[in-house]
């Protein structure tokens, strides 16, 4: 074996042998650069034919960072609820699969780079015995590499590869795009509980009215003032309203459920964490929007994936377009071999390179001008795609806009009328007090006074929701940097 090691080392000496033959190689590509030219003003054709707005590079939301997408729910005065989007997007099932897909992603960008440079195999052998009766029985020992290499002359590897470096800018566009969703489901889901657990507190005040109003209608009944119908009216009211805070203790528990299942979290461990601020809704700070400029769009990873495909799909076109022109291979190997029999010893290298190969398709039977439409054609679904996502984003966005410009207005004539009908109640009562209302006059603007107060519930409800779903709309927010993926891909398009 020490033999062998020595041929070995020779082998890999004699390597060096091999580099004028690629330097002929390497003539032939610059041969065949008139027709890369020509592919590349193809390419560019389609390049051009793409709709590339302002929007297509900016960049993601959060520039892919995890704090400043907390930070958003920071500006909330309910520290909890920070804490429970954490919680959430740390088990969601949606943010653990978008990370799959990225190390697929990422996976297949590396072996679309690996395909473009030369591979190198190693192999080893040890025989021993004899061809005929004749000859001595002799051992041979062999030790090589091998070199195979597929020239990029017209560009299809790289535009395989560009193409994967596009879909996994993708795959991570769509990573954030699982933690915008999770995000903005667990800040609709807690809003929609505390507003219930606040709505489930009047309508038990309204219930202790109704039963109170049924009492008193009922002894005025007993004492001839008041009629059988005039009481069971008040019965049923006082049943419904029963029946409502049982419906809305139903639907509490619900939605606490469903919170629950979005953050993983024990049920004692989130109804501790739920206690201290019970029937409060969380409340964004002081946010103005005064307009929001077009280019905000694209950090919507939606938006960012969906053109993320556009490109990949151009990219697609050039390698199907490639594959029609020649393909130019080249192989080498290079062997040290040493043979021993009957104490004789022979140590030796033996090498080639080539063939130099050439393989031009004649005919396919259409095959590869149907893969070319075909990409053609993924490309077009790309684009419409792109395009109905956009114009989807815009709709949401503006929809988001009106709800949160309209929804402040909306509070404030609920808080109004609040005020005025809880002047009312504490009328009434200095009335009721003063022997000049009665006991149900009191009890009736009483419940006005709670739908009053219900009504300012849902408005607030309403608002904070809307800053929810601009969130989700405008992809978590506009702060932003650059993303090393693009880097990536424009850095491999400058090779």
């Amino acid at each position: 074996m020490g033999c062998l090691h020595c041929a070995a080392m020779r082998c890999l000496t004699s390597f060096r042998l091999m580099t004028t033959p690629l330097l002929a190689a390497s003539t032939l590509l610059l041969a065949s650069s008139v027709w890369a030219e020509s592919l590349a003003a193809q390419a560019q054709q389609v390049d051009q034919a793409t709709p590339a707005p302002l929007a297509w590079q900016t960049p993601l939301p959060h520039g892919g960072t995890v704090t400043r997408l907390a930070n958003w729910w920071r500006q909330f005065d309910d520290p909890l609820l920070a804490q429970l989007v954490a919680a959430a997007q740390a088990v969601s099932p949606d943010v653990a699969s978008a990370a799959a897909r990225i190390a697929q992603a990422e996976a297949v960008s590396v072996a679309a780079g690996a395909a473009r440079v030369p591979s190198l195999n190693a192999s080893a052998g040890v025989a021993r015995g004899r061809n005929d009766l004749v000859t001595p029985v002799a051992t041979s020992l062999t030790a090589g590499v091998a070199l195979s290499w597929e020239l990029d002359v017209f560009g299809g590897q790289r535009a395989a590869q560009q193409a994967s470096l596009w879909r996994l800018a993708g795959a991570e566009a769509g990573w954030h795009a699982a933690r915008v969703s999770v995000a903005a489901d667990v800040a609709s889901t807690y809003l929609a509980l505390r507003a219930c657990e606040a709505q489930a507190a009047l309508d038990e005040a309204e219930q202790r009215s109704r039963d109170d109003t049924a009492r008193l209608v009922a002894l005025t009944q007993q004492a001839g003032l008041a009629s059988a119908l005039q009481a069971a009216q008040a019965e049923a009211a006082a049943a419904n309203a029963s029946g409502q805070v049982r419906a809305r203790l139903v639907q509490c528990g619900q939605t606490f459920q469903a919170l629950r299942a979005l953050t993983g979290l024990p049920a004692t461990d989130l109804t501790a964490q739920l206690a201290p601020r019970t029937a409060q809704l969380p409340i964004p700070a002081a946010l103005a929007v005064a307009s929001v400029p077009g280019q905000v769009l694209g950090q919507r990873p939606d938006l960012f994936a969906a053109a993320r495909s556009v490109e990949a799909a151009a990219a697609d076109v050039r390698e199907r377009e490639a594959d029609r022109l020649p393909r130019i291979s080249l192989s080498g190997t290079l062997t040290a071999a040493a043979l021993r029999t009957q104490g004789t010893r022979m140590d030796g290298t033996v090498w080639s390179v080539g063939p130099l190969q050439v393989s031009l398709p004649l005919f396919d039977a259409g095959r590869r001008e149907a893969q070319v439409r075909a990409a053609q054609a993924a490309y077009d679904e790309a684009v419409a795609a792109y395009r109905g996502r956009l114009s989807q984003a815009v709709k949401e966005v503006e929809d988001a806009l009106l709800r949160v410009d309209q929804g402040a207005f909306r509070q404030v004539d609920a808080e109004r009328a609040a005020s005025h009908l809880q002047q009312v109640l504490r009328g009434t009562e200095a009335q009721a007090r003063a022997g000049l209302a009665s006991t149900l006059e009191l009890e009736d603007a009483r419940r006005n006074a709670l739908s009053a107060q219900a009504g300012v519930l849902a408005a607030s409800r309403e608002r904070v929701d809307a800053w929810v779903a601009l969130y989700r709309a405008l992809g978590g927010g506009w702060e932003a940097s650059a993303s090393d993926t693009s880097k990536n891909v424009a850095t491999n398009d400058a090779r």
